[in-house]
């Protein structure tokens, strides 16, 4: 009798049903996104375009952001599960490949900078009034989400 070998994945971790929708619902809200504008949800949204870790190849992920006030932008490390997301590893991983696109604009290269403790604590408030559930998913998490700072380059 053949024996079926299963995987398990760690707890928190999304499975590989989980990652196809979400890939197809990031590729709906890119094209979107482009076509009528960067708002969804309340929130503006860019596209933040990053390179594979492992793999090398182009990635694109959009995300909410949050102003700065000085001409850069917030984007917090979330995605619901116990590990960050993969867009935020290849982020720390290849920080000269990273660009980012608004609606109606060319790519452009910023340099990432992930928020230490007590500069994120100066701006979560700001992202938890303009976004209430990203605060919540922070409060329900066992781990920190970070907060990247995307400054022109």
């Amino acid at each position: 009798m053949a024996q079926q070998t299963t995987s398990r994945r760690a707890p928190g971790t999304p499975g590989a049903l989980s990652r196809w929708v979400q890939h197809k619902a990031n590729a709906r809200t890119i094209r979107r996104l482009r076509t009528r504008g960067g708002r969804q949800m309340g929130m503006d949204l860019l596209v933040l375009h990053t390179v594979g870790r492992r793999s090398g190849e182009p990635r694109q992920t959009p995300l909410a952001w949050f102003d700065d006030g000085d001409g850069a932008w917030l984007v917090v490390a979330s995605g619901g599960c116990s590990r960050h997301p993969d867009w935020f590893a290849n982020l720390v991983a290849r920080p000269d490949d990273v660009r980012v696109e608004l609606h109606g604009t060319e790519r452009v290269p910023v340099t990432p900078h992930v928020l230490d403790d007590a500069a994120r604590a100066v701006v979560w408030p700001r992202i938890a009034a303009a976004a209430p559930h990203i605060d919540k998913h922070q409060r329900r998490s066992a781990r920190t989400h970070p907060v990247v700072r995307l400054a022109r380059r």
